[in-house]
């Protein structure tokens, strides 16, 4: 229960130090790359000594890591391109109700009782309405790019699953989520890179600060989280299903107490479908 709360708190920071750029004139991309290089010293600096040579005998994890550094560092990219197109609400929908998709291949094989598939519905209905806002949304959509960033983010918790299920027999959790991190990192440094010599942006010492406190919660987010899926003793998709949910009730009520963001009835409607969602998840485990 430890890491389930931890990885939901660590998430819930990250959504503050998003907001909290564009107040102190952040450049994010640089930011979120040397997010990654800090999320990866930091996972070395603390669990180094867990590593095992035997790792290197069994290379599958390595795939797996490789595939999270270019999900990682590609949804980024995608993000911010379909926030700058579509409007930041209909990106943020796409990226959250990809939960429900994740729910589904996670949770293949599971038994789903009434308590949970109402969990599961109230908690897809929820993030939706706290997410969505109407008002922001007043063009076209790129379909095709909230399509990726919805398949994306399911195959990113799948495979973060999938990593915690199957290949971390010789390889401690925290030391893959560092390398998935240092591998996003090494690809973020070459887009970069080319930024810098397109003279697209310059390097500042205020972005990579902003980039060291963005990295230690990144990598305690999914470290956590894939320590979630093994500690609590609940199902694979009532983990996934809590942890979303509950991020976004934390990030709505920071906003709505820190930021000044309005409470409007949908967001309203939307928490308390929210807390129900957690409290029939919950039900549903004992």
């Amino acid at each position: 229960m430890i890491a389930l709360i931890g990885s939901i708190v660590f998430s819930s920071f990250i959504f503050i130090l998003f907001k909290l750029f564009p107040k102190f004139g952040v450049d994010t991309f640089q930011a979120i790359v040397f997010n990654y290089f800090t999320a990866c010293i930091c996972g070395f600096a603390l669990y180094g000594d867990s590593w095992s040579n035997a790792a290197l005998t069994d290379t599958n994890w390595m795939y797996a890591a490789l595939i999270c550094g270019i999900l990682f560092i590609s949804l980024f990219v995608l993000m911010g391109k379909s926030s700058q197109i579509n409007g930041v609400a209909i990106t943020s929908v796409a990226v959250k109700m990809s939960m429900a998709i994740s729910a589904i291949f996670i949770g293949f094989g599971e038994s789903f009782g009434i308590l949970k598939i109402t969990g599961i519905v109230m908690a897809i209905i929820g993030v939706f309405l706290v997410s969505f806002d109407k008002s922001s949304s007043k063009q076209k959509p790129v379909i095709w790019m909230l399509l990726v960033l919805f398949f994306g983010s399911g195959l990113l918790d799948f495979v973060l699953n999938f990593v915690q299920k199957s290949l971390l027999t010789n390889l401690n959790a925290a030391l893959f989520s560092a390398i998935g991190f240092g591998l996003a990192g090494l690809l973020g440094i070459f887009l970069l890179a080319e930024k810098i010599i397109r003279n697209k942006t310059q390097l500042s010492v205020k972005n990579i600060l902003a980039g060291i406190c963005l990295g230690i919660p990144n990598f305690f987010s999914i470290y956590l989280l894939i320590t979630a899926y093994s500690s609590t003793g609940w199902s694979d998709s009532t983990v996934l299903a809590v942890v979303n949910v509950s991020i976004v009730i934390t990030s709505a009520i920071l906003g709505f107490l820190a930021f000044k963001e309005a409470l409007s009835k949908q967001k309203l409607i939307g928490l308390v479908c929210s807390v129900l969602a957690i409290g029939l998840l919950y039900a549903a485990n004992l």
